[in-house]
């Protein structure tokens, strides 16, 4: 079975800064892509950064410049460096991977996590 394990959400005022973290953990032998993605209070689920197994990085324009997405291959982790923080940014965010498990392909979700920015 395969995991990814998140952590570091929570509440923060406008300005301030969060980390997320995500860990693909189980039978897990190569981790492609890991991104984050995030659901707003009557939004649609919309992708917010992605780091690809060459490290190539894809940002959602409304978070660039101050998310920031980062990876350990070793360690099957990707964290997300949150900056600047806007209220805007209240949602729940979801770690994304495509892993290969047990000679299979396959799409993981976290469980995700609450981010809310106070004003």
């Amino acid at each position: 079975q395969v995991q990814l394990v998140e952590s570091g959400g929570g509440s923060v005022q406008a300005g301030g800064s969060l980390r997320l973290s995500c860990t693909a953990s189980g039978s897990v032998s190569t981790v492609t892509d890991m991104a984050w993605y995030r659901q707003g209070p009557g939004k649609q689920r919309e992708l917010v950064a992605r780091i690809a197994l060459d490290d190539s990085l894809k940002y959602s324009e409304s978070v660039k410049g101050r998310f920031i997405i980062s990876r350990d291959h070793a360690k099957k982790m990707a964290w997300l460096q949150m900056n600047d923080l806007k209220p805007e940014d209240t949602a729940v965010y979801q770690c994304y991977s495509y892993v290969l498990s047990l000679g299979k392909w396959v799409d993981v979700w976290g469980r995700g996590m609450q981010v809310t920015v106070s004003s």
